[in-house]
Protein backbone atom coordinates (compact mmCIF):
# COMPACT_ATOMS: atom_id res chain seq x y z
CA UNK A 1 0.00 0.00 0.00
CA UNK A 2 2.68 2.36 0.91
CA UNK A 3 4.51 1.35 -1.72
CA UNK A 4 1.51 1.91 -4.35
CA UNK A 5 0.83 5.62 -2.82
CA UNK A 6 4.84 6.40 -3.56
CA UNK A 7 4.47 5.39 -7.17
CA UNK A 8 1.62 7.65 -7.30
CA UNK A 9 3.32 10.54 -5.37
CA UNK A 10 5.94 9.99 -7.90
CA UNK A 11 3.87 10.27 -11.23
CA UNK A 12 1.34 13.05 -9.56
CA UNK A 13 5.20 14.80 -9.46
CA UNK A 14 6.22 14.11 -12.71
CA UNK A 15 2.98 14.67 -14.79
CA UNK A 16 3.07 18.21 -12.75
CA UNK A 17 6.64 19.00 -13.78
CA UNK A 18 6.30 17.88 -17.33
CA UNK A 19 3.31 20.25 -18.08
CA UNK A 20 5.50 23.36 -16.33
CA UNK A 21 7.80 22.17 -18.63
CA UNK A 22 6.02 21.89 -21.82
CA UNK A 23 4.06 25.02 -21.52
CA UNK A 24 7.02 27.07 -20.96
CA UNK A 25 6.11 28.29 -17.14
CA UNK A 26 9.56 26.60 -16.40
CA UNK A 27 11.36 28.19 -19.42
CA UNK A 28 14.67 26.84 -21.29
CA UNK A 29 17.35 28.07 -18.73
CA UNK A 30 15.00 27.92 -15.71
CA UNK A 31 17.77 26.90 -12.86
CA UNK A 32 16.64 26.03 -9.31
CA UNK A 33 17.27 23.84 -5.99
CA UNK A 34 15.16 21.03 -5.51
CA UNK A 35 13.79 21.94 -2.12
CA UNK A 36 12.46 25.43 -4.56
CA UNK A 37 10.70 22.92 -6.91
CA UNK A 38 9.50 20.96 -4.14
CA UNK A 39 7.50 23.82 -2.94
CA UNK A 40 6.28 25.48 -5.96
CA UNK A 41 4.69 22.05 -6.79
CA UNK A 42 3.42 21.93 -3.22
CA UNK A 43 4.93 18.16 -2.66
CA UNK A 44 7.93 16.67 -0.58
CA UNK A 45 11.41 16.21 -2.20
CA UNK A 46 11.57 11.88 -2.46
CA UNK A 47 8.61 12.36 -5.23
CA UNK A 48 10.15 15.41 -7.18
CA UNK A 49 13.51 13.97 -7.04
CA UNK A 50 11.97 11.04 -8.69
CA UNK A 51 10.47 12.74 -11.24
CA UNK A 52 12.95 14.82 -12.19
CA UNK A 53 15.27 11.55 -12.69
CA UNK A 54 12.89 10.06 -15.46
CA UNK A 55 12.62 13.86 -16.60
CA UNK A 56 16.51 13.81 -17.52
CA UNK A 57 16.44 10.73 -18.64
CA UNK A 58 13.68 12.23 -21.37
CA UNK A 59 16.20 15.12 -21.93
CA UNK A 60 14.14 17.63 -20.77
CA UNK A 61 16.46 18.66 -17.34
CA UNK A 62 19.66 18.60 -16.34
CA UNK A 63 20.54 17.66 -12.49
CA UNK A 64 23.37 19.80 -11.27
CA UNK A 65 25.26 18.28 -8.35
CA UNK A 66 24.10 20.97 -5.33
CA UNK A 67 23.03 23.49 -7.86
CA UNK A 68 19.50 21.91 -8.32
CA UNK A 69 18.02 21.22 -11.67
CA UNK A 70 17.98 23.15 -15.00
CA UNK A 71 15.99 22.69 -17.64
CA UNK A 72 17.40 22.21 -21.03
CA UNK A 73 17.72 24.82 -24.30
CA UNK A 74 15.79 23.95 -26.82
CA UNK A 75 18.52 23.45 -29.18
CA UNK A 76 18.31 23.18 -33.42
CA UNK A 77 20.24 20.26 -33.63
CA UNK A 78 18.28 18.12 -31.17
CA UNK A 79 15.06 19.40 -33.01
CA UNK A 80 16.40 18.59 -36.02
CA UNK A 81 17.01 14.68 -35.00
CA UNK A 82 13.50 14.84 -33.42
CA UNK A 83 11.57 15.73 -36.09
CA UNK A 84 14.06 13.29 -38.63
CA UNK A 85 12.34 10.73 -36.35
CA UNK A 86 8.90 11.73 -36.65
CA UNK A 87 9.00 12.22 -39.92
CA UNK A 88 10.20 8.89 -40.14
CA UNK A 89 7.74 6.87 -37.97
CA UNK A 90 4.67 8.55 -37.38
CA UNK A 91 3.20 9.19 -41.48
CA UNK A 92 4.01 5.35 -41.30
CA UNK A 93 2.12 4.25 -38.64
CA UNK A 94 -0.97 6.97 -39.32
CA UNK A 95 -0.76 5.16 -42.89
CA UNK A 96 -1.27 1.80 -41.06
CA UNK A 97 -4.23 2.95 -39.18
CA UNK A 98 -5.94 4.55 -42.34
CA UNK A 99 -5.73 1.20 -44.14
CA UNK A 100 -7.89 -0.47 -41.19
CA UNK A 101 -10.53 2.04 -42.01
CA UNK A 102 -12.02 3.84 -39.35
CA UNK A 103 -15.35 4.29 -37.99
CA UNK A 104 -16.55 7.87 -37.73
CA UNK A 105 -16.69 7.04 -33.75
CA UNK A 106 -13.37 6.13 -34.03
CA UNK A 107 -12.27 9.44 -35.50
CA UNK A 108 -14.76 11.52 -33.26
CA UNK A 109 -11.65 12.60 -31.07
CA UNK A 110 -9.46 14.15 -33.84
CA UNK A 111 -12.45 15.60 -35.39
CA UNK A 112 -12.87 17.65 -32.36
CA UNK A 113 -9.36 18.15 -32.26
CA UNK A 114 -9.25 19.43 -35.60
CA UNK A 115 -12.50 21.49 -35.07
CA UNK A 116 -10.83 22.88 -31.87
CA UNK A 117 -7.74 24.19 -33.78
CA UNK A 118 -10.32 26.06 -36.83
CA UNK A 119 -11.73 27.59 -34.34
CA UNK A 120 -8.91 28.65 -31.95
CA UNK A 121 -7.25 29.96 -35.12
CA UNK A 122 -10.72 32.27 -35.97
CA UNK A 123 -9.98 33.59 -32.25
CA UNK A 124 -6.81 34.01 -32.83
CA UNK A 125 -6.26 31.93 -29.91
CA UNK A 126 -2.29 30.92 -30.23
CA UNK A 127 -2.04 28.96 -26.78
CA UNK A 128 -5.46 26.94 -26.90
CA UNK A 129 -4.67 26.14 -31.36
CA UNK A 130 -1.20 24.19 -29.42
CA UNK A 131 -3.09 22.41 -27.20
CA UNK A 132 -5.57 21.46 -29.95
CA UNK A 133 -2.33 20.46 -32.83
CA UNK A 134 -0.93 18.60 -29.86
CA UNK A 135 -4.14 16.62 -29.22
CA UNK A 136 -4.62 15.95 -32.65
CA UNK A 137 -1.43 13.80 -32.89
CA UNK A 138 -1.15 12.33 -29.38
CA UNK A 139 -4.94 10.90 -30.02
CA UNK A 140 -3.51 9.71 -33.71
CA UNK A 141 -0.63 7.90 -31.68
CA UNK A 142 -2.88 6.55 -29.37
CA UNK A 143 -5.32 5.22 -32.08
CA UNK A 144 -2.14 3.56 -34.12
CA UNK A 145 -2.12 0.92 -31.46
CA UNK A 146 1.55 -0.15 -31.57
CA UNK A 147 2.51 0.85 -27.88
CA UNK A 148 6.38 0.71 -27.98
CA UNK A 149 5.77 3.51 -30.70
CA UNK A 150 3.67 5.52 -28.94
CA UNK A 151 5.54 4.76 -26.02
CA UNK A 152 8.68 6.34 -27.95
CA UNK A 153 7.42 8.86 -29.65
CA UNK A 154 5.62 10.41 -26.88
CA UNK A 155 8.50 11.32 -25.07
CA UNK A 156 9.83 13.54 -28.45
CA UNK A 157 6.18 14.85 -28.69
CA UNK A 158 6.89 16.71 -25.01
CA UNK A 159 10.43 18.40 -26.45
CA UNK A 160 8.64 19.22 -29.90
CA UNK A 161 5.39 20.49 -28.21
CA UNK A 162 7.38 23.43 -25.67
CA UNK A 163 10.02 24.50 -28.63
CA UNK A 164 6.32 24.96 -30.77
CA UNK A 165 5.31 26.86 -27.89
CA UNK A 166 8.37 29.20 -27.54
CA UNK A 167 8.73 29.78 -30.97
CA UNK A 168 4.85 30.05 -32.45
CA UNK A 169 4.21 33.72 -31.80
CA UNK A 170 7.31 34.28 -34.21
CA UNK A 171 5.39 32.58 -36.89
CA UNK A 172 2.46 33.91 -38.87
CA UNK A 173 -0.25 32.48 -38.06
CA UNK A 174 -0.71 28.50 -38.69
CA UNK A 175 -2.95 28.75 -41.38
CA UNK A 176 -1.58 26.04 -43.67
CA UNK A 177 -0.74 23.80 -40.68
CA UNK A 178 -4.72 23.38 -39.92
CA UNK A 179 -5.47 22.72 -43.26
CA UNK A 180 -2.81 19.89 -43.62
CA UNK A 181 -4.64 18.38 -40.28
CA UNK A 182 -8.13 18.82 -41.71
CA UNK A 183 -7.01 16.98 -44.71
CA UNK A 184 -5.03 14.31 -43.03
CA UNK A 185 -8.22 13.73 -41.04
CA UNK A 186 -10.20 13.44 -44.07
CA UNK A 187 -7.93 10.63 -45.96
CA UNK A 188 -7.91 8.74 -42.57
CA UNK A 189 -11.78 8.97 -43.04
CA UNK A 190 -11.52 7.83 -46.58
CA UNK A 191 -9.00 5.20 -45.69
CA UNK A 192 -6.52 6.39 -47.92
CA UNK A 193 -3.00 4.89 -46.36
CA UNK A 194 -0.87 6.25 -49.29
CA UNK A 195 -2.21 10.05 -49.10
CA UNK A 196 -2.19 10.18 -45.36
CA UNK A 197 1.92 9.18 -45.58
CA UNK A 198 1.97 11.78 -48.30
CA UNK A 199 0.71 14.68 -46.52
CA UNK A 200 2.11 13.57 -43.16
CA UNK A 201 5.49 13.48 -44.15
CA UNK A 202 4.92 17.16 -45.71
CA UNK A 203 3.53 18.32 -43.04
CA UNK A 204 6.30 17.05 -40.77
CA UNK A 205 8.97 18.30 -43.24
CA UNK A 206 7.39 21.90 -43.38
CA UNK A 207 7.12 22.13 -39.94
CA UNK A 208 10.60 21.18 -39.40
CA UNK A 209 12.00 23.59 -41.94
CA UNK A 210 9.78 26.28 -40.27
CA UNK A 211 10.79 25.42 -36.90
CA UNK A 212 14.62 25.47 -37.33
CA UNK A 213 14.76 28.33 -39.45
CA UNK A 214 13.83 30.25 -35.98
CA UNK A 215 15.89 28.46 -33.63
CA UNK A 216 18.62 28.94 -36.24
CA UNK A 217 18.05 32.88 -36.35
CA UNK A 218 17.41 33.79 -32.84
CA UNK A 219 19.90 31.70 -31.71
CA UNK A 220 17.41 30.46 -29.43
CA UNK A 221 19.42 27.42 -28.39
CA UNK A 222 21.53 29.31 -26.33
CA UNK A 223 18.99 30.04 -23.72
Amino acid sequence: MAEAAKSTRVEAAYERLKEEIRTNRMPPGFQAPEPEIALRLGMSRTPVREALIRLEAEGLVELIPRRGVRVLPIRAEDMREIYQILTSLEPDAAARYAETRPSDQELAPLEQATADMEAALESEDLDTWAEADDRFHQILLDLQGNRRLKDFVRALYDQAHRARVVTMRMRGPPHRSTQEHREILNYLRAGDGDSVRRLFKQHRTRSAEELLAILEKYKLGQL
